[in-house]
This record gives structure tokens, C-alpha cells and sequence, in this order.
């Protein structure tokens, strides 16, 4: 399901840092040459590279690459070269700083990671700003988001495939009645969402829908423009179809005047080794469009390139 091509002879850790290191030297950057090595590594490659960079050269490569690169490429190159939880915790941190309710990142974090993948998250969240991910979004966040966001963050969901269908029965008749109530904060609500397991839950809406009539989220549609409804919607969204939930952030960001390089940026880093392949096809099928020609539409120069190569659709 990811779509980045790694060589099937890797160069040592050592050859490609020099080549980087060699890109970096001279009058002019040499962008092409570091797109064709870092597009083309996995999170464990990038890893062991930066750790012998930095040996061999004395700082960070994402510093360098800092030095060296500019705008909407250095953004995507910096967020891809670090490692998912690093990531992670860099993005949350961002929306955090400067979090609107309108804001999903923290929702996709929390709902499209497994267990193991948001715990680690965590850790790196705290490592990098010393403080806790769940304190940061009690502080900055407001409300009725305070307390979706907070479970959510702080979960640590069952993974396994078990559902208990006699519960997937009882808590599809909790949520109906507390939606048809429009008491869409309930703690009952929030409880469900945030901490069963993805199976259960599977089960649960499947019988929500058998049972009422409606999937869930169109009775979360009461009103379009209610950000909090929204939210919910992106959190049952996320954690029973991601790959859906990312096509349509692809296609609002580049679907409209002036393309949010930021959204497009964020998918294409955090899902070129996870599951891409499947968030294309969705993206085809939605759009009749290709995506590697909408990015291609939509982006210009070495970040173009840089995304084409992560999408396995250019020879960068």
C-alpha cells in the first residue's frame, strides 16, 4: 500500500550522505540529487542516514537541508526525512500553537495511527517540547473540542479483531438517542468513539446504520456548518475509512483557488509508506483524475518533483 520505490540496491548509509553532503556544496543546491535519495528511503534508512550524517559532518541533516532549501519543498523534504513519531509530534505541535476548531491534524493523529504508532507519538511529543501531548491540548483547546480531543489523544486502543456484538448493539441505541437528543457532546458519545477498538466500533456503526436507518454521520450532519459536528464526523471518518478521509483532504487542497500546500504536504509525508496506493485510487475514482496529474496541475518545480517522487509516479 506505500507508494515510494526504494532501490533494489540501497547505496551504504555512508555513500548517501556524502552524496547529500555534495548536493549541499558548491554555489547552487543540488535538489534533484537529494530528492533522488531521501524520495526513495524508508523511515529506517532515513534514520540510519541522519545518524551517520551527523557523525560524519557534525549536524543534523535536517539542519542542513534547513540551510539549503526553501519554501513548500524544504517544508515537505524536512517532514518526510524525520521519522514518523518525530513527525508527528512536530505536527501536533504546530496546530496546537495555533489550533481553530476548524483544525483535523490532531484528529487524523489520533484516529489513523494504530496503538503502538500514537503512544510513541506521544513520547516523541514530549521529548521534543517537554511537556505532555494531552496537557498542550487541555491548555489550547476549547470546550467541547477540550474534551473530544483530550480521550482521544490520550487513548491507547484495543488492536485486536474480537467484537462483542450484544455491546455493538447497546452502544449503537446510546449514540442514536444522544444524537437524536443533538446532545452531541455527551460524555457517553466521546467515551464510545475514543476508546473502543476499531473492530468494535466497525460493529457498532454497521448495526447503527442496520438498525436506524441512516449511517451515522449523516445524522451528524444536522448542521454543516457546526465545526464541533464536523469533528465527530472526521473521527468516525477517520477510523473506519482513512483512506477516504485523506482523498478528500488531497482534493480540498487542491480542488480550489490557491492550493493548501500545507494539507498536501501533510498526507503525502505521513501516508507514502502506509497506504497511498489505496488513497490514489480513491482519489481516481472521486475525481476521474489521476494524482499524480492533479499534483502536477496544482505544484511547480522541486516540489512538484519531491511529491511525484513520494507517489511513485515520476523517475526522480
Amino acid at each position: 500500500m506505500a507508494t515510494i520505490s526504494v532501490p533494489a540496491t540501497v547505496p551504504s548509509p555512508a555513500e548517501d550522505c556524502e552524496q547529500l553532503h555534495k548536493a549541499f556544496s558548491g554555489w547552487g543546491t543540488n535538489e534533484g540529487l537529494i530528492i533522488s535519495i531521501l524520495a526513495h528511503r524508508t523511515a529506517a534508512q532515513r534514520r540510519v542516514i541522519r545518524d551517520v550524517y551527523s557523525k560524519t559532518h557534525g549536524e543534523d541533516l535536517l539542519k542542513s537541508l534547513d540551510k539549503e532549501l526553501t519554501r513548500d519543498f524544504e517544508k515537505a523534504v524536512l517532514t518526510w526525512t524525520l521519522g514518523p513519531a518525530e513527525r508527528d509530534a512536530l505536527l501536533a505541535g504546530e496546530v496546537i500553537k495555533r489550533w481553530s476548531p476548524a483544525n483535523r491534524v490532531l484528529i487524523e493523529i489520533a484516529c489513523t495511527r494504530s496503538p503502538e504508532e500514537l503512544l510513541t507519538a506521544r513520547r516523541a511529543y514530549h521529548d521534543r517540547f517537554k511537556r505532555s501531548l494531552e496537557e498542550d491540548v487541555a491548555a489550547h483547546t476549547s470546550d467541547h473540542f477540550r474534551k473530544l480531543l483530550v480521550p482521544l489523544v490520550s487513548s491507547f486502543r484495543y488492536d485486536g479483531p474480537e467484537v462483542n456484538i450484544s455491546l455493538a448493539k447497546s452502544e449503537a441505541k446510546i449514540l442514536h438517542g444522544k444524537i437524536s437528543e443533538k446532545d452531541y457532546s455527551n460524555d457517553e458519545i466521546i467515551r464510545i468513539l475514543a476508546s473502543r477498538s476499531k473492530a468494535q466500533l466497525f460493529a457498532t456503526l454497521n448495526h447503527y446504520h442496520n438498525e436506524f436507518g441512516n449511517p451515522i454521520n449523516k445524522d451528524l450532519k444536522s448542521d454543516p456548518k457546526d465545526e464541533f459536528l464536523s469533528a465527530l464526523r472526521a473521527v468516525v471518518k477517520c477510523i473506519t475509512a482513512p483512506e477516504r478521509y485523506f482523498e478528500k483532504v488531497i482534493r480540498l487542497a487542491i480542488n480550489k483557488m490557491g492550493t493548501d500546500e500545507g494539507a498536501l504536504t501533510r498526507v503525502i509525508t505521513t501516508r507514502a509508506e502506509v497506504d497511498l496506493k489505496i488513497i490514489k485510487e480513491e482519489y481516481y475514482k472521486r475525481n476521474s483524475v489521476p494524482l499524480d496529474r492533479a499534483i502536477a496541475k496544482d505544484t511547480r518545480g522541486d516540489y512538484e518533483d519531491f511529491l511525484l517522487a513520494l507517489i511513485g509516479e515520476s523517475n526522480a
